[in-house]
């Protein structure tokens, strides 16, 4: 037996500061590919490209998971959302600008949204997901009520959750025209009657 030199210390592999980022960016990944029921730190390691452990070490259980997961893509939905509205002209048309930005979310974006509303529906049953699930919930209502007032705001954020999800399973998907439709009668209310 080789005995080691007074002092000798063991010397680990390189510090990875980006592992942590890096299995949040799998564990959505997972989601994406298998939905939350296919969440397990071993699946997450293996999209990670990092050892079992690793995912263990930084997110005990699978709520941890979860949780970075659902921050991690609240997060990044908050800032396209913050430069989608700061790139919105002050006189645009909002109730066509709401609807080209649902049409994205349901074409072009539609992995990333399906992935998002797997998690955002997980909190349901994980309460520890409750807190990263209300902060989309509030960045929408504080941006569209910057445009309105906080009482519409609150009003299009839940119709904008709603038509994303309806327009996310529905087939044939709706069309543009009846989204924008629905936006503007919340932004401008029933037309007058005229008696």
């Amino acid at each position: 037996m080789v005995k080691s030199e007074p002092g000798a210390t063991r010397r680990r592999g390189p510090n990875d500061p980006e592992r942590r980022a890096r299995i949040a960016k799998a564990a959505i990944e997972v989601v994406a590919q298998r939905g939350i029921d296919g969440v397990t730190h071993r699946s997450v390691a293996a999209a990670a490209g990092v050892p079992l452990g690793s995912t263990t070490y930084h997110f005990a259980t699978l709520d941890d998971l979860l949780e970075v997961a659902l921050h991690e893509a609240a997060e990044n939905n908050v800032h396209a959302l913050k430069e989608w509205e700061s790139a919105l002209p002050p006189d645009a048309d909002f109730a066509a600008a709401l609807a080209e930005l649902v049409m994205g979310y349901i074409n072009e974006q539609y992995r990333d949204t399906v992935v998002e509303y797997d998690l955002y529906v997980a909190a349901l049953h994980r309460p520890a997901l409750r807190k990263a699930s209300a902060a989309w919930d509030e960045a929408l209502i504080a941006f569209f009520g910057s445009r309105t007032d906080p009482l519409t705001g609150r009003l299009l954020a839940g119709l904008f959750c709603g038509l994303l999800m309806q327009a996310a399973l529905a087939d044939p998907r709706p069309a543009r025209a009846e989204i924008e439709t629905l936006f503007r009668r919340a932004i401008e209310g029933p037309p007058a009657r005229t008696c």
